[in-house]
């Protein structure tokens, strides 16, 4: 799936004990693993507690008691965290909040994106989808001759990722695709949220949803290239519609992957 890169050091080991099973107020279990749900609950602390980076958390012994689970599943729930660099462990001194990027772009927007809060996910698709829309459109009224380029180079990556397999190779040019729609927009304001929204969102992709390079991927190869021929030819309109299209379809990916984890 498009914008959902796999970060498989971010994936728990198999055979790994997990936190006992939680069910939502309709009675319902929770569809998540034990190490997604106890990811969010440190998320929830750190939040609560109002820790600031570099603040100290309990230890793992400690968490696992307060959490009512087993120190192997909050194990796997710290590598996530630092996977995704919410939280750092320090050998011989403990765990401590972040410092780095990941929490910058969290406090920026105001508070902690919960990564595993399906409902953050889905706001989140619905902020860029308004960023995109609105890159997309300005970008097809002042790219210049460099800037189209690099749109079609990432595009043209994005193909050769998909035709041959190569994750990773897709991955970067998605970002680079992006990005460079962004920057083609010609408005800092616009390229700064574009790259937060898409970190925050590797963030959700990383604990829970993961993709291959299926037919998903190659529905982006395809909106991709929509996206850079209406800014080539300067179709404002088309291009901000192509890139809506392409965030829904995204978001379609992501409710299909819910419902086949709740009902399999």
């Amino acid at each position: 799936m498009d914008d959902m890169p796999a970060i498989e050091a971010a994936l728990p080991a198999q055979g790994l004990p997990a936190a006992p099973t939680v069910e939502g107020s309709d009675g319902r279990r929770d569809y998540r693993p034990g190490y997604e749900i106890v990811a969010e609950r440190i998320l929830e602390y750190i939040a609560e507690e109002r820790l600031a980076a570099g603040d100290r958390l309990p230890t793992e012994i400690d968490l696992a008691q307060t959490l009512n689970t087993s120190r192997a599943v909050v194990r796997e729930a710290v590598k996530i965290l630092s996977a995704l660099g919410r939280v750092r462990a320090h050998k011989g001194r403990g765990l401590f909040v972040a410092d780095d990027e990941g929490m910058l772009i969290t406090s920026r927007w105001g508070g902690f994106f919960r990564p595993v809060d399906i409902d953050h996910v889905l706001m989140l698709f619905e902020f860029r989808r308004v960023q995109e829309m609105s890159a997309s459109s300005l970008a097809a009224t002042r790219a210049t001759p460099s800037e189209l380029r690099t749109i079609e180079v990432a595009m043209e990556q994005c193909r050769h990722g998909f035709v041959h397999g190569h994750v990773d190779e897709f991955n970067q040019a998605d970002d680079d695709f992006h990005a460079a729609v962004s920057a083609a927009s010609h408005n800092t304001f616009l390229v700064s949220a574009v790259r937060d929204a898409r970190r925050l969102q590797r963030q959700s992709s990383a604990i829970g949803l993961h993709d291959t390079l299926g037919e998903n991927t190659e529905a982006a190869v395809a909106e991709h290239e929509a996206i850079y021929r209406a800014i080539r030819d300067g179709r404002p309109e088309d291009a901000a519609q192509a890139a809506a299209a392409h965030l829904d379809r995204t978001l379609e990916d992501y409710r299909r992957e819910i419902q086949r984890r709740l009902f399999g």
